[in-house]
């Protein structure tokens, strides 16, 4: 795609992602959408294949490297959540689920890896990754032991003119509880009562463990999903709950509380556990948005998101250079209204290849790439 002129680029790329988003991948079906990316970016002249985890691999480097490469990694997701949003051009937006969250960060990302000049020395990995809706990260696991990159972008919606240098942890909750079947004109609980007493003492212990005023800074509690079942000889109740963690506050933390609110009976499991990670926002990563966000004529806004997302596994394996970048309005993250404004999609894009190029020409120097941190962002979710 390095030829044409920007208008010609636009197009190309925008139907690149309505290609993308019209092949349904649902977290545990990807292999289409996989398969597609891959085809799509061989054509722009990376090499692609899907690794052994499922994911989407692209690299792209100088003709003249000599495989004494530093390499920048952009990981982004090409599974969705379900629910079907027709996809349309309607309003100057792409309407379609993963418009947003997020194949049209990791769309951006391809693109911007197939049209950034790169020094030698410095090659460019793009990765749509594997089950990051499903909270396993099947692909980014398998990414952080493939891999080791100088400096990384997660290709995560933020607004063209803001990037993410911190995500919340989670925890998520399981709770169980079943008892005889009794007249509801007895004084006992059922099993539901139970339930929802036992979600009022979590909340009263996880209040406590509360830092600032800030979304970021406190732990949320949300109960997701309420079920409950009768055969007529016993009644069953099962109540699963998520957790936001800020940093300092572990999922063994808030798992703790969640035990010790239990009464005899009931039954408790856990999965998802991630912890919180905030990165430097003065880094090298950090730098090189910011200035392709200026570049655009847009002030940067440096974000701590309350979500969770591979940014959370990758960050702290691989300890280096991290933020989040993508074109998208994650407060449609989804939703039924999921879409993203072309003209939006287009600067991330431009934002991003920027990016690339001045993240490469500052590793190609062998300059260092850490930075000191220079304080919080504005909070929202992934």
């Amino acid at each position: 795609m390095s030829g044409g002129n920007g208008a010609e680029q636009g197009a190309e790329g925008l139907a690149l992602l309505r290609e993308l988003v019209e092949v349904p991948s649902v977290s545990g079906s990807e292999r289409g959408a996989a398969a597609l990316l891959v085809e799509r970016m061989l054509v722009l002249g990376l090499d692609a294949w899907i690794d052994d985890a499922g994911n989407a691999v692209g690299v792209v480097s100088h003709p003249e490297a000599d495989g004494t490469t530093r390499d920048i990694v952009l990981l982004g997701h090409i599974d969705t959540v379900p629910g079907v949003v027709p996809v349309r051009v309607e309003d100057g937006c792409l309407w379609g689920r993963g418009t947003v969250d997020a194949k049209g960060p990791l769309v951006a990302a391809v693109l911007a890896a197939a049209r950034a000049r790169l020094p030698r020395g410095v090659r460019v990995v793009v990765i749509g990754a594997v089950e990051e809706e499903a909270a396993t990260s099947r692909g980014a696991r398998h990414a952080a032991r493939e891999w080791a990159p100088a400096a990384c972008i997660i290709a995560e919606p933020s607004g063209a003119d803001g990037f993410a240098i911190g995500y919340k942890g989670r925890l998520l909750a399981r709770y169980e509880r079943a008892r005889e079947v009794a007249h509801s004109a007895r004084a006992e609980m059922s099993a539901a009562d139970s339930g929802f007493a036992w979600w009022g003492r979590v909340l009263e212990g996880v209040r406590g463990m509360r830092g600032g005023g800030s979304a970021f800074e406190a732990v949320q509690a949300t109960l997701r999903a309420v079920r409950t079942e009768s055969d007529g000889l016993m009644e069953r109740v099962v109540m699963e709950a998520g957790f936001r963690l800020p940093p300092g506050v572990t999922a063994e933390m808030v798992e703790g509380v969640c035990r010790g609110c239990a009464a005899e009976g009931d039954e408790l499991g856990f999965s998802g556990r991630e912890e919180a990670h905030v990165a430097e926002r003065g880094s090298a990563v950090a730098r090189a948005l910011s200035g392709a966000i200026r570049s655009e004529g847009m002030v940067p806004r440096p974000k701590l998101k309350t979500g969770t997302c591979d940014f959370n596994v990758v960050g702290p394996a691989w300890g280096c250079p991290i933020a989040a970048y993508g074109p998208g309005d994650s407060t449609l993250d989804h939703t039924p209204a999921e879409r993203v404004s072309t003209e939006e999609f287009g600067r991330g894009v431009r934002v991003l290849t920027r990016a690339v190029e001045s993240l490469a020409g500052e590793l190609a120097a062998g300059e260092s790439v850490t930075g000191q941190p220079t304080g919080r962002g504005t909070g929202g979710p992934c």
